[in-house]
């Protein structure tokens, strides 16, 4: 069985009811979060929302790209949002790998070079500042005062704000 099927077998099993108590897609904490895909990241779970308060967006290392400034810009100017989490954590995949070394892989297996960025990094405080400061320098974005950057250390569980 594929990983889809088992989660398809699963959502008839347990059936999600939605949630037609929240009537809009403006989230109630006018709150974003920018964070890592790693699976072992329960957004949820870290910060004690409930559905319904704040928009997720989720990439590869939770880094603050182009298209998460798309996404910022319209979650801020069309839904609401005024504050933004840039949340990365300790033991990223991202930590692991470089720019050059990954898109000669992807070359070498394609023919194809990547013409994106992929955003490695060694400290994850320093690419934590460098989102950050994408999203306080955007043009695009009308809050760019209340942009914060954490990092989420995956062993403990704990918080560690670096600006």
């Amino acid at each position: 069985m594929t990983a889809i099927n088992e989660l398809l077998a699963r959502h008839s099993r347990t059936r999600d009811l939605g949630h037609p108590e929240i009537p809009t897609p403006v989230p109630s904490l006018a709150l974003t979060i920018v964070t890592c895909m790693d699976a072992r990241i329960k957004v949820f779970d870290v910060f004690g929302l409930k559905h319904g308060e704040a928009h997720i967006l989720r990439n590869a290392g939770g880094v603050v790209t182009d298209d998460v400034i798309r996404s910022l810009t319209i979650s801020q100017r069309k839904l609401g949002t005024r504050e933004v989490i840039v949340m990365q954590h300790t033991n990223c995949g991202l930590s692991q790998i470089t720019d050059d070394e990954f898109k000669t892989d992807v070359w070498e297996d394609t023919g194809l070079r990547p013409t994106w960025a992929v955003e490695a990094f060694r400290e994850v405080k320093d690419s934590v500042r460098v989102s950050v400061e994408r999203a306080r320098r955007s043009a695009f974005l009308l809050h760019t005062d209340n942009v914060r950057g954490f990092v989420y250390d995956v062993a403990t569980g704990l918080l560690d704000e670096v600006v």
